[in-house]
């Protein structure tokens, strides 16, 4: 095999650890290919190599990353960056574009709904139009309900991300406007109020047979419709349905329900209606009413759609036009978790709040040291598609630590100490607050007694070796260690360290362990909402200056 062939997989792996802050195999193995083609035929005898890189560098830290690729005059992977900007919309004018939020209030936004957010937002900065908040608070289920908290929190995530809108309209606000619409759609024929049972008229539409309430003259429907609004039918006996043509290859658009009857109380309104709009079509109403120039949703919602035009063809109202997106899923454990599923956790006690990591939140993000910017940065770049992606998290931890690398200061903390005793000859040491910001300052690490604390998988794997304590000197790694030298050499393994006074502090995980451990006196200058970087463990941001509490961010 060629001699070179280590030096170009080194090259990649410190290339790719730069810039995710862990190198991957198969990032490496891909670029690798790409300079020599020819080594494909060759990749079985390449793995074992490529794996023994990989995990070489993985145990470098950052600056020891940074200076091998100075040593070996590595060029950074130079290429124009291409902007990825969305698609035009289709029929868009410059200041007349009208476009809107509609969040369920289950919950807070998450991750996920940060995508609808953001990709609206794009277009109307872009066309210098409006952005409407419109609450889509409809009765619900209750497998989803309603939480009252859910309003405050989804307008403070959107104030963290800086997505200003321009008006705000709730869908609990508007039944009577409904109701007139359902009246309208009544007295053309083109819906009635159905009694029949839900077996009932699921078997019809699924042979495509139509119901003998679908017979019945509008001056009955709309008496019947007033019985339904007056309370007369209780929850499951009467929906108001949609004309559709009963023999529509998609079984789903026939007859489709308009309004239900749910006995349910809502948080803002109380009990005082019974009757509730289904999504479409109160959308298909508010969508005319509010102005909407361009809906953007997912592609699922196509069902939707169809409703929505049917109903503006009867009205004879101009139709917005409709852009989709695919599904988006991060490949990370634990953010497939539902809001639903959150709330249930939230209520029994096993999540702390809707701030909690687990629930992917924003608040929860946020706590985490998440950048807004990352999270822009992050869909933005996905661009507009309809294909479904899978996407790993460590593509928004890149983007956000792209963001905090050159703000966070660094510092030692020790998670699993065992205490040895140093044989010194100091009784301070100053290190840099940050190795490539000299400008920063130094902080003062006192070494006043004669033993420090270090990592208890580190005291195993290198007792009695030499190691160098970061930013220290030399030692013959031991229960009694000696100090061999002053200086650093770069080829000796480095390791983190604590010593005397210390802190205690904890770290909470994205996955909601707490870890207790111990960190250095400079700690206490901190304030809440710093981000810092532990050494070897990663970025954290303190949430509690008292207790010393940070969450963790990522690597």
């Amino acid at each position: 095999m060629d001699e070179n062939i280590e030096k170009i997989l080194l090259k990649y792996a410190l290339l790719n650890a730069k810039k995710f802050g862990k190198a991957s195999e198969d990032a490496v193995i891909k670029k690798v290919f790409q300079e020599r083609p020819d080594l494909k035929k060759e990749v079985k005898s390449i793995l074992p190599l490529v794996r023994d890189v990989v995990e070489r560098v993985n145990l470098m830290s950052s600056e020891d990353i940074e200076r091998k690729i100075e040593e070996m005059g590595i060029e950074e992977l130079k290429r124009e960056e291409k902007v990825e900007i969305l698609p035009p919309l289709i029929g868009a004018e410059e200041g007349k574009v009208v476009m809107r939020l509609a969040p369920f209030p289950s919950g807070p936004l998450h991750i996920g709904n940060a995508r609808m957010v953001i990709l609206n937002e794009y277009y109307i900065r872009r066309y210098k139009g409006k952005l409407i908040l419109f609450f889509d608070d409809t009765i619900g289920s209750e497998e989803k309900p309603i939480d009252p908290q859910a309003y405050d929190l989804i307008k403070d995530g959107l104030e963290w991300l800086g997505v200003k809108y321009d008006e705000v309209y709730y869908k609990s606000d508007r039944l009577e406007i409904y109701y007139e619409y359902a009246r309208k759609l009544i007295e053309v024929d083109k819906a009635y109020v159905c009694t029949c049972s839900k077996e009932e008229i699921r078997e019809n539409r699924r042979i495509g047979v139509e119901c003998s309430c679908r017979s019945r003259k509008p001056k009955e429907n709309l008496i019947l419709f007033e019985k339904m609004l007056k309370g007369e039918f209780r929850e499951g006996e009467a929906v108001v349905r949609l004309k559709t043509d009963m023999k529509h290859p998609n079984p789903a658009f026939r007859d489709r329900v308009l309004l239900r009857i749910s006995e349910r109380e809502h948080p803002r309104v109380g009990k005082r209606y019974k009757v509730w709009p289904m999504l479409e079509f109160s959308w298909a109403i508010d969508d005319h009413l509010i102005g909407v120039t361009h809906i953007l949703r997912g592609k699922e919602l196509v069902i939707e759609d169809m409703m929505e035009e049917f109903i503006w063809d009867i009205f004879g109202w101009s139709k917005p036009k409709f852009i989709h997106y695919g599904l988006l899923k991060l490949d990370e454990e634990g953010a497939k978790l539902s809001k639903s599923k959150s709330r249930k956790m939230i209520q029994e006690g096993s999540l702390k709040g809707w701030d909690d990591p687990r629930t992917w939140s924003l608040q929860s993000l946020r706590k985490r040291g998440i950048q807004p910017q990352a999270i822009r940065n992050f869909i933005l770049n996905l661009g507009l598609s309809e294909a479904d992606i899978t996407v790993p998290i460590e593509i928004l931890y890149a983007e956000n630590r792209k963001l905090i690398d050159g703000i966070a200061n660094r510092y030692f903390a020790v998670l699993n100490p065992v205490r040895i005793s140093l044989d010194k000859s100091v009784e301070k040491i100053k290190i840099k607050y940050h190795p490539d910001h000299p400008e920063r300052g130094e902080r003062e690490i006192p070494l006043d007694k004669d033993e420090i604390y270090v990592e208890r998988e580190d005291f195993e794997k290198f007792k009695g070796k030499e190691v160098a304590l970061i930013g220290a000197f030399t030692v013959l790694l031991g229960e009694r260690s000696n100090v061999l030298r002053q200086e650093v050499p770069y080829e000796v393994p480095k390791i983190h360290w604590v010593s005397r006074p210390f802190l205690k502090i904890k770290i909470i995980m994205p996955n909601g362990k707490e870890i207790d451990g111990i960190g250095e006196k400079g700690l206490e200058k901190l304030n809440e909402g710093d981000i810092v970087q532990f050494y070897r463990i990663g970025f954290c941001r303190l949430d509690n200056k008292k207790d010393l509490v940070f969450y963790f961010s990522h690597k």
